[in-house]
């Protein structure tokens, strides 16, 4: 998958070495996250909290990805801002290195899936194009990351997928998990060690009102867990 930055593009080594470009992968692959499949249009709010920064370091960033030629976002004040093209395919090369070395840490190297993030943070801005495609083969070019996070392919192509949290889901109803969110260790380890990870079913049994606990049976076991709102949140199900 090649890698477009404002270097020439002969080259197979990544082009993310300097703190510069790094920095403009992140802003990148935040949006990607946080407009989601629909490709919302996101607040330099939304940003700010998401890489932990001021909003006046993100409007000013902003402004400079949207004045590089071509511009790498389509970005208007007040309003809010979405990928262009080429930083939407920027954007999936840098999220498809971090889950193929997600992928490659624990499958390979055996990290348990609460430490594969951090690493992978720090190594998505450096390896080469020849390292990705020897990952991808080693692995047998994976479709999804230990966390249940689709990799882009080669093309940048995705899986169509319609994801809902399992907060969403009604006293009663099952769904399947088919990712969760990979940012809090420490949440990975509570649900490693309820059974909860992608491809388990999940019951939804009760729902305390006002936004109260949920009480949810795993699998076909009386095995029951209890997960606080944020946590349901960031569980991703699949309804069939």
């Amino acid at each position: 998958m090649a890698n477009h930055l404002s270097k020439p593009s002969h080259t197979t080594e990544r082009k993310g070495s300097a703190s510069g470009s790094e920095a403009i992968d992140d802003y990148l692959k935040a949006i990607f996250q946080l407009g989601g499949p629909p490709e919302d249009l996101v607040s330099s709010t939304e940003i700010a909290i998401h890489l932990s920064i001021t909003p006046a370091s993100v409007t000013n960033m902003l402004q400079k990805l949207a004045a590089q030629e071509p511009p790498l976002v389509i970005y208007k004040k007040h309003h809010g801002v979405k990928l262009s093209r080429s930083g939407k395919k920027r954007a999936l090369e840098i999220v498809r290195h971090h889950r193929l070395i997600e992928t490659f840490l624990h499958q390979v190297l055996d990290y348990p899936w609460d430490e594969v993030h951090q690493e992978a943070e720090r190594l998505e801005h450096f390896i080469s194009e020849r390292f990705e495609e020897r990952i991808a083969a080693k692995l047998g070019h994976p479709e999804f990351d230990p966390h249940g996070h689709a990799i882009p392919a080669m093309d940048g192509s995705l899986p169509h997928q319609q994801p809902r949290s399992l907060s969403q889901l009604r006293p009663g109803q099952s769904a399947k998990v088919s990712s969760v969110s990979d940012k809090d260790p420490e949440m990975l380890r509570y649900l490693a060690a309820q059974g909860i990870r992608p491809g388990v079913r999940l019951t939804l049994s009760e729902q305390l009102p006002f936004k109260g606990a949920y009480q949810v049976r795993i699998g076909t076991s009386t095995k029951s867990a209890l997960l606080s709102h944020s946590l349901a949140e960031a569980i991703s199900v699949a309804v069939k």
